[in-house]
């Protein structure tokens, strides 16, 4: 009997991208179910509102149909995804012009985002509203970097900043959250 050769994530995902690239409208919902969560999570980190990351979400999504075809899968679909999820937050933040407020008690946090481990006794709440509390540019590289695990020049190419820039606003961000948290500093 012939193996059967059974499709991986990337090749399934690469294969609903293709057809969304097609028209297929199904394809596309698919794609948004599987990464809304996590594009959520990261516009709500970086707007520090509900109700805007709601509408960032929605309007990354909007490009990135727009934008389908000029999709060339050097990187993988959701990192795509988030590069225009962050381009969506700062166009907003600079139309806006206004400092957001951070979420309040009844704003929650990010339940796609699976769960943090920590070894002090803070909540997940409490450093939620830490980074939510973050000048914006401390706070946009402590969530790509720190929390999304993009390397330096990746965070520095998405929010448009040198990586000298991204390394010191990181270790600012680390040191005024330490500091909000209550922990000790080095």
């Amino acid at each position: 009997m012939p193996a059967v050769m059974q499709e991986t994530p990337v090749q399934w995902e690469a294969a609903l991208v293709e057809r969304a690239r097609g028209g297929d409208v199904r394809a596309f919902e698919r794609l948004y179910r599987e990464h809304a969560g996590r594009v959520y999570g990261l516009c709500l980190r970086l707007t520090g509102n509900v109700a805007t990351a709601e509408d960032c979400v929605q309007e990354a999504f909007i490009n990135a149909w727009r934008a389908l075809g000029r999709f060339e899968a050097r990187s993988a679909f959701g990192t795509w995804l988030h590069r225009i999820a962050v381009n969506v937050v700062l166009a907003r933040r600079r139309r806006a012009s206004v400092i957001v407020d951070p979420p309040g008690p009844d704003q929650g946090g990010d339940p796609a985002d699976g769960e943090w481990t920590f070894d002090t006794p803070v909540e997940v709440s409490q450093i939620e509203a830490a980074i939510a509390e973050l000048p914006d540019g401390a706070r946009d590289v402590l969530v790509l970097s720190a929390i999304y695990g993009y390397s330096h020049a990746e965070t520095a190419q998405m929010l448009g900043i040198a990586e000298g820039t991204c390394k010191a606003q990181l270790h600012r961000a680390r040191k005024l959250l330490r500091e909000r948290l209550g922990m000790e500093t080095d």
